[in-house]
């Protein structure tokens, strides 16, 4: 059974405008349709992941921590993404769906995919980060089987990936940080990127945890 918030700033958000990843060459992530599913990265049982939402919405209400768009997270994501130099940052939590309450994207008349606030549990490479609470550096998704076959790539035409897990002192995994982007990365350059991201995600975590608690 999954926890149900009393805060209405921690209400799954519903609203109907807000939509999936849109398929590549939708430019209005307000209107594009979602992804149809497909193959998955690893992650736990439906009962399993229910209890850890229920940990989630239980955490993030005593911290009250807000489950809407945030503009410092939205800035947390942009200087993410131009550390990094990649075109997409997302600050995520996973709730219901992933939701991506920090956000930082190409205009939508860039030519580039314009994406929503929300994605499925079962795209992208969130989940396997979320899954092995550690970091995970994908230079170039094509290197490995196992991450090439994921709808994002096709959808938005992503080619590389970096991604960190927030996690609590309780040790409730919250979500990830990430950044993507339709270009490789140079294999040299995975662990300065890497770093970016988790330094990024430290600060996430520093913003939404009272001080007396870290």
């Amino acid at each position: 059974m999954s926890y149900q918030p009393t805060d209405p700033n921690l209400a799954a958000q519903t609203d109907p405008t807000v939509l999936s990843l849109p398929q590549r060459g939708m430019r209005n992530g307000l209107h594009g349709p979602t992804i149809p599913s497909g193959p998955s990265v690893s992650g736990p049982p439906p009962a399993h992941r229910a209890i850890e939402l229920g940990q989630r919405y239980e955490l993030l209400e005593r911290l009250g921590v807000s489950t809407a768009a945030s503009q410092d997270f939205d800035e947390l994501a942009r200087d993410m993404a131009e550390r990094t130099g990649f075109l997409y940052g997302f600050v995520n939590l996973f709730l219901e769906e992933q939701t991506f309450v920090g956000l930082h994207q190409p205009p939508a008349n860039s030519g580039y995919v314009f994406v929503g606030r929300t994605m499925n549990h079962d795209h992208g490479w969130c989940p396997e980060v979320v899954a092995r609470k550690k970091a995970l550096p994908l230079h170039d998704v094509h290197a490995s089987p196992r991450f090439s076959g994921n709808h994002v790539v096709d959808a938005v035409g992503i080619r590389s990936y970096f991604g960190a897990p927030l996690i609590h002192d309780s040790g409730t995994v919250l979500g990830t940080v990430c950044v993507i982007d339709p270009e490789k990365r140079p294999l040299h350059e995975a662990r300065r990127l890497r770093d970016i991201v988790i330094n990024a995600g430290a600060q996430v975590m520093d913003r939404i945890t009272p001080a007396p608690n870290r």
